[in-house]
Parts: C-alpha cells; structure tokens; sequence
C-alpha cells in the first residue's frame, strides 16, 4: 500500500467513527456502563455527580425509576410512594374502574386521601436494584465452532447457574438478558411490588387530547400523565395486596422543579425502552423500507378505509370502533413516518458507507474467508428471511388483526386445542365471546372480504392454503353472514354450550371455522417455523457481524439495542426542521390547546372547567410570561417503553415526563439521527397545573412538593 492510499485509509477509519461516535452521544446507555455518557453530561452542564445516575451500594437515580406494568416507564416522585407515569400507560386501569356512575375516563379522578385510592388486579412495578456484567459466567465454555443448538443450550445452563449464584435478598429476582445479539450479558436484580393503587388521572380529554389526529405529530398539546402509588407489605417489602398494605417509602425519589427548561438545556432521560435494531446492515433497511413496511401499510391503509367509512356514517359505530381505529392507525402511521425518516437521514446511503469501511478494515487484517464474507452471507440470510416473514405479516394483519372473523376462528380453535374437560371451561367461553363486543356485522363482513382479497393476494405462494386459492370472499362472507358462529353471537353461545365431542362435530360443518383453522394450521405448521429457523441464522449471523466489528475497533463505543432493560439517554430542548421551509420550535402553550378545541369532537373537545380556568387566567404558580408550557422536545434516543420516563434536568430534577416521539423521528428504532429525532414530554408545570387548578388534589400538591421533598 502506497502513501497516499495509507492516509486514504487512516482518514476514512477516522472520520467513519468519529461521525459514528458523534452519533452515539445520544444512545441508549446502560446505568452501569455509563461513565463517558456522564462525561458528556457534565460537559453540557450536569450538576449531579456519576454516583447519583447509578451507585450498586447506595440509592440513586435508578432507584426512583420502575419499570410500569411491564410495557411503559414510571418514576416515584414523593416520599410515600406516589408514582407518576402516563396515561396512557395507566389508562386500562382507569377505564376498569370507571362506571356510568363515575366515569373516570371522561371526568378524571382524584384521591383526596389513601382510603379513595383504588386497587388494580395484577398491576405491577419492578426496581433495578444493581446491573453486573456476567458474559465471562455465561459464555462459560461456549466456543466459536460450537452448533447453535449446544450453543444456546450451554448458554441457558449458565445463566440458571448465574442466577442461582447471584447475591440477592430474599423478596429480589434476577435476570439475565442477551446484549449485542449474544456477545454479552447483563443480570439485573430487581424488586416486583403487586399492590399498585390507581391515585390521580386528568379527563381523557386532556390526557388523550389530540388523540390520532396528533398522535407520533408536532406540535403536541397532550396532558398524557397519570398517577399510581406503590403499597408494601411489612418492613416495607413487596407483597400481594392487603387492606392492611401501607404507602411504599421508597429510599429514593425524583425531586420535582417548578423552573422548566429552556431553548439548549440538558435534558436526562431514564426508563425501560422497548426496542430497537440500530445494527441492521443497508440491505436490511431496504428490506424493510421497500418490502416489510409497504405491505404492512397497505393492509393497514385498507382496514382504516372501511372503518372511518363505517364510523362516519353514525355515531353509534364511531363509539364502537374508535379505540379499534386508533390502535390499527397507531402502527401505520408510525411505520410511514419511519419510511419517510430513513429517506431523509440518508440512513441505507450512511450504513453503506460505514459497510465499505468495515469491509476495507477486514481486509487488512488476518481473518478467514468466511468472516471476510460475513455481510454477503448476511444478506443471503436476510434474503432467505424474507418469504416467510412476508407471509408473517400478511398472516398477521390480514388474517388476524384485521380480520375479526378469523381472529374468532383462531381463538375457538386454540380453545379447542387446551381443552381438558367434556366442555370449554368459562374463561376460554368469555374469551371467545368478548370478540363480539363493540362489533358490527356489516363492518366485520366488509373487513374479511377485504382482508381475505389482500391475503390471498399478498401471501407468498407457499404458502397459501389451498382452501383459500379458488375462494370467492364475497360469496363465503354472504354464507358466513347466515350460517357461521363467527359472525353471530347467538349462534356462537349455542355452538359453545355444546359437549365437546358434539362441538367437534358441529364446526366441521362451519366452514368459516374451517378456513380459520387451515390458515391456523399453515402458520403453526409452515409460516412461524421457517420464519423462526431463518431468524435463527440471522441473529448467529449478527452475532458475529457485531463481534467482528467490535474486534476491529476496541476503541469505539457500542451501545447495545433497546430490550426493555433500563437505560438512560440524553439531549438537549431543542426544536427541528422536518421539510424544507418548515421550522418548529421546542415549546406549545395552553394557548395552542384553546386554538385545538372543537366542542363535541372525540380528540379536541375539552371539560368546561378548563376553558373557564383559562379564561381567568387562573394559572397559579406555573405560569410562564402569561401562559402555561404544555408540551416540549428533546434530542433524547427513545422508543416504545420510554413512554412514562422522567425528562430530568442538569441538577437531576424531574422537568417533564415522556410520552412520544416526532413522527419523521420514528426510524430511530433503525437509525437515530439527531438533526430529526425528537422526543415529546409533558411540561411538569402544565402536570401541577391539572392536578391543581382541574384535580383541585391539594393533597397531592402538597405531597409532591412537601418540605420533606425538598
């Protein structure tokens, strides 16, 4: 190699990470391992010290932090427990406890003591105590030429042997989890408390305000908060629920500010993020651009036309189908946003770049062929996947999600397959007979003549069930329509009252039950298995992709894929120009949500309270410069169960709380990209503000802001 083709070389090597690091200031970080990312936030102006982010021996910021009913993020925020999270993450909790008499959902509620606070069945919070690093203890006699199958049964003996081993106190748990596709592991002791007690929700008005029209969007005028508190048993250890339970007091807390943030302020966020796949080559980006998403979206598009067609047309199917709207148009339109996302970071052209350099290190350096080939065998995987992933999906949104007539044939036949006794016994009956609720036939049988028509369409070939090949979806709804106890309650009661063997007998004459069960059967025999075996390869693939990477830049730090494990991440407040001549700043007022409100209108109407607290002004000490801050952004990576994490700021305080993300900024599950990647919280003042002015929860101010909290 020649001089000029040595510096070539260096510079690209240098500036390829560099611009990787760069990239990483805003990663996912795991509180243990977080010692540059502290770095960072001290050079941005962090007044907390590295042992309050996270400290195994004493209480720190992890230790006010809960992972909220296993999907979202909470935080404890007062000195007896009280947690906050958002509402949307409490919000089956408030709509259990509502009644036509208290209808918690459409008026709020507040606790104005501990005996109102309500109990909720099976809710529960989980502490991380201390994260180890134990990859040594289970890659414990793992080798490079092992078979995968030994492989990950070695790897699975050791972790029980790393968790029975692990120091922990008797009420604690510890688990294990997979980092870097299998290249390190991390145990986590944590702590589960199950008596979780619902105390303060806004109207649905204010904590769902915007609804789907604004949901992944900007601006955001949202109230999304909700809070709950943390019962325990004696000694202050977890336990079931008791009467006799008494407010958790917690050893750590998040101490609220009143002063906001501004334009550049350091923002600190903490909680259990989802998932993310940030490690996938170019060609799996475009596979999921140009193949996965579009499919997705289209099914998607075709299930969203019928039901806005059906809920404009009266008011009593809009009621019906709302919350099914906007569960299938939450997806939808996050997957759009990501497509358009990718294009506009560049993101295939950058992983690209990054591939040339890796292929050009690899070179230089003493490999085998075999690793010198690892991205082409990569893509040959991937490529291998993508049939049987493919016809996941279409299995998935057409046949199940959106298709409620075969979603009943799946779960009478799943029912079917667990059955133990001469008869369904009555939770697998209330199961299946729940499917009917909220539901229209009309709206059911135009949904599976097109959700059939997109199946047998989009499906690859091989899969196809040959049941479905010369089906006539209009002419099997219309027989459906009359004869199938998937479409008729009644006729679903009666076929389920049935003795077993006569059921048996009886939807062999269903042939909507048996259309269900042959596409049941295509899945569980066909579809999941080949996806589940080229998954496999994938990830072994991946494993050495990562490994190899790491190898050859010792120096560079990798920060591993969101799993639902604790993580902090950080950024600045700042607004972002999501197209050309459009620029948003960082912050929405009260103001903004007055201009929103449409009297009557499911997703801007607003309690008459409110509009008479504004219109007096009556703003309290959470006033700014006339007006109250409701909504603002940040540079902080995040993702799906961030949703309730606290937005701390430089001295550590709670500022606001998290609850989405900017919708070009959605491929940051892929690709983070940090001139577009945003993610929204609720202003705390705006959050005091309801609990005060709307909730008039004294208490809880009171409690929140005690001496004792400050």
């Amino acid at each position: 190699m020649n001089f000029r083709k040595k510096i070539f070389f260096f510079l690209l090597i240098v500036l390829g990470f560099a611009n990787l690091s760069h990239a990483q200031e805003n990663r996912m970080w795991i509180p243990s391992e977080a010692n540059f990312a502290y770095s960072l936030m001290v050079e941005s102006g962090a007044r907390f010290s590295k042992n309050d982010l996270y400290d195994p021996a004493k209480p720190s910021f992890n230790d006010a932090i809960v992972q909220f009913n296993g999907g979202c993020t909470g935080e404890v925020i007062s000195p007896y427990g009280l947690i906050l999270t958002n509402h949307h993450c409490g919000y089956s909790a408030i709509q259990a406890h509502s009644t036509l008499e208290h209808n918690y959902v459409a008026d709020g509620f507040w606790a104005k003591s501990f005996d109102e606070e309500l109990p909720n069945p099976g809710m529960y919070v989980t502490f991380v105590r201390k994260i180890i690093d134990v990859t040594d203890s289970v890659l414990e006699g793992v080798t490079n030429d092992m078979p995968e199958k030994e492989r990950q049964s070695r790897v699975d003996a050791n972790i029980q042997k790393v968790k029975k081993n692990m120091s922990r106190k008797p009420w604690q748990d510890v688990e294990v989890k997979s980092f870097f596709y299998g290249n390190k592991y991390y145990a986590f002791v944590e702590e589960t408390f199950k008596d979780i007690r619902l105390v303060g929700a806004p109207p649905s008005a204010i904590g769902k305000f915007g609804a789907d029209t604004d949901n992944w969007m900007w601006p955001r005028h949202s109230g999304d908060f909700s809070l709950f508190r943390i019962y325990a048993g004696k000694n202050n250890r977890p336990a079931e629920y008791s009467p006799d339970n008494k407010p958790y007091r917690p050893e750590k807390y998040l101490k609220v500010s009143l002063n906001g943030v501004k334009k550049g302020d350091l923002i600190i966020v903490y909680g259990f993020p989802g998932k993310t796949q940030e490690y996938l080559p170019s060609f799996r980006i475009r596979q999921i651009v140009e193949k996965v998403n579009p499919l997705r979206i289209a099914i998607r598009d075709k299930a969203l036309e019928i039901l806005g067609k059906y809920m404009r047309s009266n008011d009593t199917l809009k009621l019906k189908y709302t919350a099914k709207f906007a569960r299938v148009a939450n997806y939808w339109k996050k997957w759009k946003g990501e497509n358009v996302g990718i294009s506009r970071a560049h993101a295939i052209e950058n992983k690209q770049y990054l591939e040339k350099l890796f292929r050009t290190q690899m070179q230089n350096k003493n490999y085998s062929a075999s690793d010198k080939a690892i991205l082409d065998s990569l893509r040959n995987a991937y490529e291998q996947l993508l049939p049987a992933e493919l016809a996941r999906n279409v299995f998935i949104e057409a046949g199940y999600l959106n298709n409620p007539w075969m979603q009943r044939g799946f779960l009478l036949s799943i029912a079917l397959q667990k059955v133990s006794d001469e008869k369904l016994s009555e939770e697998q009956r209330r199961r299946i007979l729940s499917s009917f609720k909220d539901s229209d036939k009309r709206v059911e049988k135009e949904l599976f003549i097109a959700m059939t028509k997109m199946l047998k369409e989009n499906m690859p070939e091989a899969y196809l069930p040959g049941i479905f090949k010369n089906l006539i979806p209009e002419q099997t709804a219309d027989w459906m329509m009359q004869n199938s106890a998937l479409t008729d309650r009644k006729r679903m009661e009666k076929l389920l009252d049935l003795k077993l063997s006569d059921l048996q007998s009886a939807i062999k004459n269903d042939s909507g039950v048996s259309l269900a069960q042959a596409l049941l059967f295509e899945y569980n025999g066909k579809i999941n298995p080949d996806y589940q075996s080229a998954q496999a390869d994938v990830n072994r693939l991946m494993r050495k992709y990562l490994k190899l990477q790491m190898e050859l830049n010792p120096v560079a730090r990798f920060n591993p894929d969101a799993n639902g494990t604790l993580r902090v991440t950080f950024g600045k407040v700042e607004g972002y120009d999501p197209r050309d001549g459009v620029h948003y700043e960082p912050f929405t007022t009260i103001d903004g949500v007055i201009e929103k409100y449409i009297p009557g209108d499911y997703e801007f109407d607003l309690p008459e309270s409110y509009i008479n607290i504004y219109k007096k002004k009556d703003f309290g000490p959470y006033a700014l410069k006339g007006t109250v801050l409701v909504n603002f952004l940040g540079t902080a990576h995040t993702t799906g169960g961030n949703s309730g994490s606290p937005a701390l700021n430089a001295s550590g305080e709670l500022v606001g709380l998290n609850f989405d993300r900017v919708w070009e900024g959605t491929m940051s599950d892929l690709f983070y990209d940090p001139k577009i990647c945003r993610n929204i919280m609720v202003d705390m003042r705006y959050i005091l503000f309801i609990i005060d002015k709307l909730g008039k929860a004294r208490n809880l101010i009171y409690e929140i802001n005690s001496p004792k909290n400050n």
